[in-house]
């Protein structure tokens, strides 16, 4: 996970404006600066591109390709800039999408300049993955940005007194240098040339019709492998979180069981690692020992305090950037039905219609908070639930399945539960 920040558009007659664009830039990359930078989002490369009236700047976690991909990337004539903050899952079977591209640089991000060279602003809807980016095409000035389609990487847009555009990973980057600023909406696009932004997402969920397809088991726990398995791809050290409950639990179980044979084992061994933290002697820990145990990941158990968690309130407030109360101490079930309240729901069209409200309003809490509490450690979350392939999955099912209905057995994400039931293979104590 990085940090992007750009100022697009800056009057190019203005000296003055130009140089305290620039300062502010720098200002951002500083290691001096901490209070008011993105440094802690990428503490491994700090870039800085200037073409014009147009700012690109980078701070850079080192994720994949550490030793050559530090931004902002370009394509071979190095017309099209690009800073990006995000993983490109799928960016190996872009490349061979791409066989009259030179690539300079192994970095999943490396396919986007090359993407809009070959196909223009239509080519988002082919990254599978988590993103937000900047795109500069300096042979006519035109830029686009865009984001993921859930919105699990943050980002701002803002407008300055002279027209300018800036957009930032968080709204430390805006909130001192812009008349007005937002939050980019995740699954749109915005570009220069036509003014405005546009939905690149639309999922057939999004219009909260209600799905008919029948339940199938397999299917799901196949969806959601997969979304595992892609997630596996990384050149540095990794682990999974693990609360003892039942998605962080199968997030760790399918990790374990698939990463024997990757490049990830390969590189740093092949028994999984996994992290805990909570109040001594708390619920979550015990479960997640039971878990750690089952499937013999090496566990990591943090304690902290009341007196601790009151006294970060104030840090947590500043890195993600709300005094939502939830947001600040809460967790997501969205997907399947899972909060409590699901208890109370009507009918089959009334959930489903609520879990499609709560999807599209994640990147304003959960997203948000998962996000920037990790990255203000330069840490990286990767969030399989939200994979693209299995939400279109697990949103296809008919609503009724998910329904709860203690009679029949089925409580809050029977469906999930009920996908990794196996008893020849089980996948969790």
């Amino acid at each position: 996970m990085c940090g992007i920040l750009a100022v697009l558009g800056c009057s190019d007659d203005s000296q003055a404006k130009r140089v305290r664009v620039l300062e502010l830039s720098r200002r951002q990359l500083s290691l001096i600066s901490l209070a008011f930078t993105l440094r802690h989002r990428g503490p491994d490369w700090s870039g800085l591109y200037q073409h014009g009236g147009c700012y690109l700047s980078h701070q850079r976690l080192a994720i994949i390709d550490p030793a050559s991909g530090d931004q902002p990337l370009f394509n071979e004539d190095q017309a099209i800039v690009v800073t990006v903050n995000g993983e490109i899952y799928n960016h190996e079977e872009l490349r061979k999408r791409l066989p009259n591209h030179k690539f300079r640089t192994g970095s999943d991000c490396d396919v986007i300049a090359h993407l809009y060279e070959e196909y223009g602003e239509n080519f988002v809807d082919m990254l599978d993955g988590m993103f937000s980016f900047v795109l500069l095409d300096t042979r006519d000035n035109s830029f686009i940005v865009a984001r993921d389609a859930i919105g699990i990487t943050p980002l701002y847009i803002g407008w300055g007194l002279d027209g300018s555009v800036w957009i930032s990973s968080e709204l430390k980057g805006l909130n001192d240098d812009c008349e007005h600023f937002e939050c980019f909406p995740p699954g749109h696009l915005y570009s220069s040339k036509s003014g405005g932004l546009r939905r690149w997402y639309n999922p057939p969920w999004f219009c909260e019709a209600i799905p008919s397809t029948p339940y199938d088991p397999l299917v799901l726990r196949n969806a959601f492998e997969k979304a595992v398995i892609k997630r596996l791809m990384t050149d540095v050290p990794f682990g999974v979180l693990l609360s003892g409950g039942l998605d962080s639990s199968l997030v760790a179980a399918v990790t374990a069981r698939h990463l024997s044979g990757t490049k990830a084992a390969r590189q740093w061994g092949a028994q999984l690692h996994s992290f805990c933290v909570g109040l001594e002697n708390s619920p979550d820990l015990k479960a997640a020992r039971e878990v750690a145990d089952y499937l013999g990941t090496v566990h990591h158990e943090f304690h902290f305090s009341v007196q601790d968690g009151i006294d970060a309130i104030e840090d947590v407030i500043y890195h993600i950037e709300t005094y939502d109360v939830t947001t600040i101490r809460a967790s997501s079930d969205e997907i399947f039905g899972g909060y409590l309240y699901f208890h109370k729901a009507p009918n089959k069209e009334e959930l489903h219609r609520e879990t499609c409200q709560k999807i599209k309003a994640l990147h304003q809490y959960d997203c948000l908070r998962a996000n920037k509490a990790t990255s203000a450690w330069g840490l990286e979350a990767r969030v399989p639930f939200l994979d693209k392939d299995f939400i279109n999955v697990a949103m296809a099912i008919d609503p009724e399945w998910k329904m709860i209905k203690p009679g029949q057995g089925h409580i809050e994400k029977w469906v999930l539960r009920k996908a990794f039931d196996d008893e020849e293979h089980p996948y969790l104590p």
